[in-house]
């Protein structure tokens, strides 16, 4: 291989994402995922030259830190070792610290520790990766890209809280959002499907998945999104409320509730998990649906509800309107979600394309529906942010 290639790894709240990526073509040699870590049906899968291999996660300690060994000793096994000249790193919250791709080194990994209370579920998870692979590639120059960054370009009406302003200035206590990654490349092949510049067009990019965001995107820049200081504002998640009455806090406080436990009920305990009582995995809570468990509906019709709200909401963000983009586990492949999440759209003049959304599934993506009222899109387009890392890793690079 060229030296193109990319080593990317993509850390989320219950997987992790693996790739050796050509950072010019965005083919990738390697790919492989973990997946549903923490709960008894985690495995890991990958698919090299046309084969793909699968097996369960047996191990009692952390699943992300098994995780990453397991690719090394992959890629050990593979002979890929010496192919790629960069590990590139999806990294959640850099705060107002890192506002663009940098070179990983002691320093930044005790930064991006220090900001896990901006994501408790992710950054120690991220660091641990990044620690692990300095370990196993010392000689390899290592970059994180956070997924923060692409949400900089809000304004203050955006991002600011109605709280004291001492906050934001003591503490820097504003919105940051998440998956901004994956807002920039959906945004970014959305312009390509509608045909306009990304520059002179709008979207409302919709990133559903364990964890879940939407994103208004004008001219190229986010100006809105639906995660907050945390990734536990917004919509709806696998495990994670989303947004809530703050005094919900206060309330269980006052009814004894310790602060570890409540804050653990909120990201770990919530979501689907939450309301369906079964699974945070929303295929599980569609399969109980279809059986006919009601808190299973509840869920759904929760979870679908609240993206169309979201997606209604940004459009005072925006001047117009090209294109609604889904991506993300859940938005590239759950056709019921989608569905609901359109009939809820009916005032803005969404009608599915019942046959477009059956075959968006599983990596296709296309069009699946469109408003004539507002003259725009329903797209589903499947996410890359592996590659957009590795990109951006070699443009550091060089």
């Amino acid at each position: 291989m060229s030296n193109q290639y990319v080593l990317v790894i993509n850390s989320g709240s219950s997987s992790l994402k693996f790739a050796v990526i050509n950072s010019v073509t965005g083919d990738a040699v390697l790919t492989g995922l973990g997946e549903c870590f923490g709960l008894e049906d985690s495995r890991m899968s990958w698919k090299y030259q046309g084969e793909k291999t699968s097996e369960a996660i047996q191990y009692d300690g952390s699943h992300h830190q098994y995780a990453v060994e397991r690719v090394v000793k992959l890629l050990n096994t593979l002979g890929l070792t010496s192919d790629f000249v960069a590990v590139g790193h999806r990294i959640v919250a850099g705060g107002e610290t890192f506002k663009g791709t940098v070179q990983v080194d002691e320093k930044v990994i005790e930064e991006v520790e220090r900001l896990a209370e901006l994501a408790p579920l992710h950054n120690k998870a991220n660091a641990e990766g990044m620690r692990a692979a300095m370990k196993a590639f010392p000689s390899l120059p290592q970059f994180a890209v956070f997924d923060t960054a692409f949400h900089q370009t809000m304004p203050p009406k955006a991002f600011m809280y109605a709280l004291p302003y001492e906050l934001y200035e003591q503490h820097k206590v504003r919105r940051y959002g998440a998956h901004g990654t994956s807002h920039y490349y959906v945004s970014r092949e959305a312009a390509k499907m509608v045909n306009k510049p990304v520059d002179n067009s709008s979207y409302i990019t919709v990133h559903l998945g364990n964890g879940a965001s939407v994103s208004a995107v004008k001219n190229g820049q986010c100006v809105d999104t639906s995660m907050g200081l945390t990734p536990l504002a917004g919509l709806m998640m696998g495990t994670r409320c989303g947004d809530i009455d703050p005094s919900v806090i206060e309330f269980l406080f006052r009814k004894g509730w310790e602060k570890d436990e409540l804050f653990e009920m909120l990201n770990k305990k919530s979501g689907f998990l939450g309301v369906s009582g079964i699974t945070s995995d929303a295929r599980g809570v569609l399969e109980a649906m279809d059986e006919g468990n009601a808190r299973a509906k509840l869920a759904f019709e929760i979870f679908t509800y609240r993206v169309a709200k979201y997606i209604t909401s940004y459009l005072a963000s925006l001047d117009s309107l090209d294109a609604i983009v889904f991506t993300g586990g859940i938005g590239e492949n759950s056709l019921p979600i989608r569905r609901e999440i359109l009939n809820n759209l009916k005032i803005l003049g969404f009608v599915e394309d019942e046959k477009g959304n059956e075959a968006a599934r599983f990596g296709e993506g296309g069009e699946i529906g469109s408003s004539e009222l507002l003259g725009a899109k329903a797209l589903v387009i499947p996410t890359n942010e592996e590659f957009v890392i590795a990109q951006q890793s070699v443009e550091l690079l060089k």
